[in-house]
């Protein structure tokens, strides 16, 4: 291995703990917790390797963000292949999302509440996020014609519904009454399949 591999191996693994730890303080007791120096000290590299690493503290949240996004690809889409029928594909992939977003709140407010650069529907956007929307648009799709803002609106009603219960500010024992909702709204937009092709 030559000295350069090595070099972007070594900065690779560097970067890798960096998000990690900033992963595992946060979910443990929260973003405040996480600065440049408590992220310094935890791993044991001085404040200008890290910012050698990461330009700030947003930075290291959109790395820890990317992460995120991979992660929640992977339960939608494995959600959503666990049904055959197209509304139990969307109301799979619904209780998915909701269900990512309560169990790793840290990493949801990563994702989608803390500043980022992270940007959406721009010829920028990082593939992992990408990927996200497009497991979203995939159980869409059947259903409207304009899949893009049907996806957008699907996205929409399971961030407002994550956010309302991850607050306590909704019921949690009505969660599948809202999905259920929100799957048929969405069966029923007025550019899908006729009923017989559901």
């Amino acid at each position: 291995m030559g000295i350069a591999e090595r070099k972007g191996r070594d900065r690779a693994e560097r970067e890798a703990r960096i998000v990690a730890a900033a992963r595992e303080i946060a979910e443990r007791e929260g973003w405040d917790a996480v600065t440049v120096r408590r992220l310094a000290d935890e791993i044991e590299y001085s404040q200008p390797v890290l910012y050698s690493h990461f330009e700030n503290r947003d930075a290291i949240v959109a790395a820890v963000a990317a992460e995120g996004f991979k992660d929640i690809t992977t339960a939608l889409q494995k959600a959503a292949s666990r049904s055959s029928e197209r509304r139990n594909a969307v109301k799979n992939v619904a209780m998915a999302y909701l269900d990512f977003a309560l169990r790793r709140p840290a990493l949801y407010e990563a994702m989608f509440v803390l500043p980022t650069n992270l940007r959406f529907a721009k010829a920028e956007t990082r593939p992992e996020l990408r990927a996200a929307f497009e497991a979203l648009a995939a159980v869409v799709a059947p259903f409207c014609a304009d899949v893009a803002v049907a996806t957008e609106t699907f996205w929409a009603a399971l961030h407002g519904l994550a956010e309302l219960e991850r607050s306590g500010r909704i019921r949690p024992s009505a969660r599948a009454e809202r999905i259920a909702l929100v799957v048929a709204a969405l069966a029923g937009c007025r550019n899908g399949p006729r009923p017989s092709d559901e």
